[in-house]
C-alpha cells in the first residue's frame, strides 16, 4: 500500500504529520547538536549573533562577545527537534495554566492553548509539550519533552488542547543518584517544536 499512500499526500488528499525525532544540523560542523543540551552562562541569540563574514580581520575573541556558537555555521539547526511539515498551518494562542500556576506533591496542574487550522485544508498537528526545571542540584537541560498530542481540526476549526502536569514528570536524579523533585521555578512550553511555542511558567512547592 505503499504506492496509494505516497499518491494521496503528492496529490494532497491526506495531509502529511510525521515530527523530526532528532535535531537536523546546518552541516556536520553543527554536531553534536540537540535540543536537550544543558544551559550555559553565554547563550547565543539573533540579537548579538556575528557571522564568520562579518568578523572584522585580527577581531580578538572577546571583542565578539565570546558567545556559545558556531562561527561558521551559527547557533540554529537546519530544522529543530520535534519540526514537521503539513499542507495547512496552525496558529498558537492564550497559553493558560491551573491552579494560580503553583504545583504541589498531591496535585496536579493543567497548562493548554487554544490551536487553530488557519490554512485552507484538513490537517493533523503535534502539539508538544516541553518544561525546564530552571535551578536544580545538578544541571538540567534548556527544554525536555514530556508529552506531545496528535490533533486534527479541519480548515478554519480551532480546539483548546489540554495537557496534565503531574509531580512525576518533573523528577530527576539528583548527585547522590535519588530520583527526587526539588521545589523552584519552571519553565514551560507547548508549540510545534522544540524551538518555539508559547512558553510560561510556575512554581513546585512541597
Amino acid at each position: 500500500m505503499a504506492g496509494p499512500a505516497i499518491a494521496e499526500l503528492l496529490l494532497g488528499e491526506q495531509s502529511p504529520s510525521g515530527r523530526l525525532p532528532i535535531t537536523w544540523p546546518l552541516a556536520v560542523g553543527q554536531i553534536p547538536i540537540y535540543y536537550n543540551h544543558k544551559n550555559t552562562g553565554r547563550p547565543a541569540n539573533d540579537k548579538d549573533f556575528v557571522a564568520i563574514n562579518d568578523i572584522p580581520v585580527q577581531a580578538w575573541q572577546s571583542s565578539l562577545g565570546n558567545d556559545s556558537h558556531y562561527l561558521d555555521l551559527g547557533f540554529r539547526p537546519a530544522f529543530p527537534f520535534g519540526f514537521g511539515l503539513t499542507y495547512s498551518e496552525f496558529s498558537y494562542q492564550k497559553l493558560q495554566l491551573s491552579n494560580q500556576q503553583r504545583l504541589s506533591a498531591a496535585d496536579s496542574l493543567e497548562v493548554s492553548v487554544l490551536l487553530k487550522n488557519i490554512g485552507d485544508q484538513q490537517a493533523t498537528e503535534v502539539v508538544q509539550l516541553y518544561i525546564q526545571d530552571v535551578v536544580a542540584d545538578v544541571t538540567r537541560p534548556v527544554r525536555e519533552l514530556k508529552g506531545f498530542q496528535r490533533v486534527s481540526l479541519a480548515a478554519g476549526e480551532q480546539r483548546r488542547v489540554l495537557f496534565t502536569i503531574t509531580p512525576e514528570m518533573l523528577k530527576f536524579h539528583n548527585q547522590q543518584m535519588q530520583y527526587v523533585i526539588e521545589p523552584g521555578r519552571f519553565n514551560v512550553w507547548v508549540g510545534p517544536d522544540a524551538a518555539s511555542g508559547l512558553s510560561g511558567s510556575f512554581i513546585y512547592q512541597e
